[in-house]
């Protein structure tokens, strides 16, 4: 079964296009985001998730911000949006210096940000205000019905029917509540078939499970996600993290020193960044896991990135079935994924923290493996017994940095460990197993520079043989 789905994803994966420095005309990923910000005496991590999403403007065709139900209230509390259109309005002040990082002169009309977005594109915060909308106030699977309708899910409804191929990622940092109450509304009004196509065009992301007061946390039936679990686990691409999130609260912690040093009063962003009291940016890793530098697609969960690594199995409920990294082994594999990225995260923030304040800084290095540019999965076929040659010497820097190179291999595809002669240099040389016929592998091109931050850049290579 796990061969199966292994094919399934990487057959996937190859439909993304999300480099984040990617070529001109390449479609920025579709995000939408559910959020419970609150007061920073409240809960702050959600306020400092918000601003790191807006460095990352760039990177995201934010779709939806949506304010809603979360462990801090149920209800929530209405007022609270304003912690949103803070963070908003610190982008409008900052967002000037962003574009220098990408030449960006000035905003598309309106009319125009309201369609496809490309790449390295800075949008206007008219366009994020106008995304910015209230969703289900009430938690629970009881909330979903006739009088539940909100903007949010209103929005949901117009954003999946819209002519557009790309699927719309959901980043739950609280709960999910409008996603399902759009599917509700969807699901009386639709054929089964076109509640189906509905359906597949979200993929969900949720940080633990918040459609419910933290004090009703373990009572897992209350939770809308779990009827979204169930009623739709076939065309429901559904990630439940427990331990990714906490491990990024953990290292904010451990690394708060440069939070202080290199965020918090950086630009006018930097001066909505609060202070930590729980832990630091637990929603953070719902929209890393979508971050397009070329070292994961979302598109297949089992690729290991910036959001850790999630297999398909029971959720903590013990009685649905979604991709999570709750139990062991999978969970220390994830914990170990994020310690090993969580430097180069820290790092890539820190440096878009600078251009924010500034309007110059280091950029990231564009890897280019085997002629092939952007950050798109290269695919190769091989044989068994063969060898397999990878060349990222036309690999650039745009600030003229010096490139070391790092190859790996993400041991968890493919059952067999492979030989990398060379892997610290631009050029290895790969033995395929004699007896991996039928085996995909996966190898990953790191690359850093030598400037400020010493920024990182990733390209995945599929070996199918």
């Amino acid at each position: 079964m796990r061969t199966i789905v292994l094919i399934v994803a990487t057959l996937l994966s190859f439909l993304t296009v999300s480099p984040c420095k990617g070529k001109k005309g390449q479609l920025k990923p579709r995000l939408v985001v559910c959020t419970d910000i609150a007061p920073a005496d409240v809960e702050p991590d959600d306020m400092e998730s918000m601003v790191r999403l807006m460095a990352y403007a760039d990177c995201y065709e934010i779709e939806a911000l949506i304010t809603s139900v979360g462990w801090n209230c149920d209800p929530y509390p209405i007022e609270w949006k304003q912690y949103l259109t803070r963070v908003i309005e610190a982008y409008r002040k900052d967002v000037s210096r962003l574009m220098s990082r990408s030449n960006q002169k000035g905003f598309l009309p309106l009319e125009q940000e309201n369609g496809q977005q490309e790449m390295n594109y800075w949008p206007s915060a008219d366009y994020l205000t106008q995304r910015a909308v209230m969703g289900s106030v009430n938690g629970g699977i009881k909330a979903i019905g006739k009088d539940n309708d909100s903007p949010g899910s209103k929005l949901l409804i117009r954003l999946a029917d819209e002519d557009d191929a790309r699927p719309i990622y959901v980043a739950a940092w609280g709960g999910a509540n409008t996603l399902a109450q759009a599917i509700w509304r969807v699901k009386q009004t639709r054929t089964e078939e076109e509640l189906k196509k509905f359906v597949r065009k979200f993929r969900i992301y949720t940080i633990t499970d918040q459609d419910m007061a933290y004090n009703n946390r373990m009572n897992r039936a209350y939770s809308s996600h779990q009827w979204l679990r169930q009623e739709f686990k076939d065309d429901l691409q559904f990630i439940w993290d427990e331990g990714t999130w906490q491990e990024q609260c953990e290292l904010g912690k451990r690394h708060w020193q440069q939070h202080q040093d290199n965020i918090q009063g950086r630009g006018a962003l930097g001066s909505e960044y609060p202070t930590y009291k729980w832990g630091v940016e637990g929603d953070t890793s719902s929209f890393l896991y979508v971050m397009p530098n070329g070292l994961n697609s979302p598109e297949d969960p089992l690729q290991a990135g910036w959001a850790g690594y999630h297999e398909r199995g029971i959720c903590p409920d013990s009685l649905t079935i979604a991709w999570n990294s709750w139990q062991e082994s999978v969970r220390s594999i994830s914990v170990g994924y994020k310690q090993r990225f969580y430097p180069d995260e820290l790092n890539d923030f820190m440096a878009r923290m600078q251009w924010a304040a500034e309007g110059r800084g280091n950029r990231n290095p564009h890897v280019i493996v085997n002629g092939q540019k952007g950050l798109s999965p290269i695919v190769i076929h091989a044989k068994a017994g063969k060898v397999v040659r990878l060349n990222a010497s036309r690999s650039t820097d745009p600030d003229g940095d010096a490139l070391s190179f790092k190859w790996w291999q993400q041991p968890e595809i493919g059952d067999a460990q492979l030989s990398i002669d060379g892997a610290d240099t631009n050029k290895v040389s790969i033995r395929i197993p004699d007896d991996a016929q039928g085996k995909v592998f996966h190898v990953i091109c790191e690359v850093h520079d030598n400037g400020p931050f010493h920024l990182v850049a990733y390209r995945r290579v599929i070996i199918m043989v």
